[in-house]
């Protein structure tokens, strides 16, 4: 009996440190977020490019492409600018558990078994900066196709930080109706490269 007592007062412990974790990871994060408009820009290209895939006519689909390159832009220059905020964070406060699910004190405790939100940030910056900018020169479908994946990934991550992989996987699939693999596999090559690279780190 007093095994059992001891191990619900443990359950319990770890189920309100790792509650008060992932609140301290919201606020920090979203303290850096709420100075840009990411979703509501995520949010209007997502629409935009079904809109422009869905227009039959070649000179409306034309137009919808266009209005949606100042929106490319802005959301390239604001994801730069959340990375260089983000940098100058300490190391204690943005690393970031591999490990499925959220284990209290797993980042602090356990840092071999984490990888840095900072440099998963300049990742995901450059790999968008580099869709836009088109520099493989794709088509105005690929090229949507590839930026939507590179901002699934940054969205995924931010879930990841915040919460956790196995959060932010399910996340994934209730919000887009695609898997972590897909979208890993649809980022440029460069961003896939270095993704891979920081989890392996």
């Amino acid at each position: 009996m007093d095994i059992l007592i001891g191990l619900l007062f443990v359950g319990m412990g770890g189920f309100i440190i790792k509650n008060a974790e992932q609140r301290q990871r919201i606020a920090l994060l979203a303290s850096h977020l709420q100075k840009f408009q990411l979703e509501k820009h995520m949010e209007y290209l997502t629409e935009g490019y079904l809109r422009a895939l869905g227009e039959s006519e070649a000179e409306r689909r034309d137009q919808v492409w266009q209005l949606m390159e100042a929106t490319e832009k802005t959301v390239a220059q604001q994801l730069e600018q959340l990375a260089l905020e983000v940098a100058r964070l300490d190391e204690a406060s943005t690393r970031v558990s591999r490990w499925p699910v959220a284990v209290p004190l797993a980042s602090r405790l356990l840092p071999g078994t984490t990888f840095d939100l900072r440099e998963a940030l300049a990742v995901h910056a450059r790999g968008v900066s580099s869709v836009v900018k088109n520099t493989r020169g794709l088509s105005r479908r690929d090229k949507a196709f590839m930026l939507s994946a590179e901002l699934f990934l940054f969205q995924h991550t931010c879930h990841w930080y915040c919460r956790s992989r196995s959060v932010a996987s399910a996340r994934l699939a209730v919000r887009h109706r695609t898997r972590y693999e897909q979208v890993l596999a649809a980022v440029s090559p460069t961003t896939r490269r270095g993704w891979e690279a920081l989890l392996a780190s």
